[in-house]
């Protein structure tokens, strides 16, 4: 787990290791929790982005399953299409059995998708001892998201495009400089005196990925 203070607000940033994200998915107590859970650390949505999927904002092309995300969904005038992995389908599929295409998956308030991801960190700080649970929020799961992508190498014009940002500066500035935990792992790596590291895996930095194709994207 890594913390950053944020610059004018109390609380911290929080970006979860990949097995901690794995490890907070499995704390869900419901199919709908752990939909929600996956929608906001594997698809980068937002909380008020998570509440208002339907089963037929899923969809099936010749890129794989992503899920149609509406900036207004009254309006349905703009949108974008994240991927999504398997587990997602499956279960929107299952709780969509019973209900109509365009009702929402999970039929609770943003508020409460909060106190379910806030319930699941209180449980795993108690679990583990590590106070920074405390800390974690939803949109840091989506702040999750994002770097991980970056430091797949997935081009950052792409991430924009997945993720709603719109704006460059915005997004340079909170993601291309930030690093997840396992970067820092492996860049620990490199310095012979510090143990634990794995100096044989590349690490891509987020910054040096696709940019002048981002910079005239994002135009």
């Amino acid at each position: 787990m890594r913390l950053k203070d944020y610059d004018n607000d109390d609380g911290k940033r929080v970006w979860l290791s990949d097995d901690e994200l794995t490890r907070f998915i499995e704390q869900a107590e419901t199919p709908h929790q752990r939909l929600a859970f996956l929608l906001a650390g594997r698809v980068g949505l937002r909380r008020s982005e998570i509440i208002e999927v339907c089963p037929q904002d899923l969809v099936d092309g010749p890129t794989g399953d992503h899920i149609r995300v509406w900036e207004s969904y009254a309006k349905r005038n703009k949108y974008r299409e994240p991927p999504v992995p398997q587990e997602v389908v499956t279960i929107a599929e299952t709780l969509a059995y019973q209900q109509d295409d365009d009702e929402p998956l999970l039929d609770v308030a943003g508020s409460t998708v909060y106190r379910w991801v806030r319930r699941a960190a209180d449980a795993l700080e108690e679990e583990t001892g590590d106070r920074g649970w405390q800390y974690l929020d939803v949109h840091d799961l989506r702040r999750t998201w994002g770097t991980y992508l970056l430091e797949q190498g997935v081009i950052p014009s792409v991430v924009m495009s997945f993720g709603g940002w719109e704006d460059w500066d915005t997004f340079r500035k909170h993601y291309l400089g930030e690093f997840s935990p396992e970067a820092i792992r492996r860049e620990r790596g490199k310095v012979d005196f510090l143990k634990g590291g794995d100096e044989s895996a590349e690490v891509v930095h987020p910054g040096t990925m696709g940019l002048t194709e981002t910079r005239s994207t994002c135009r």
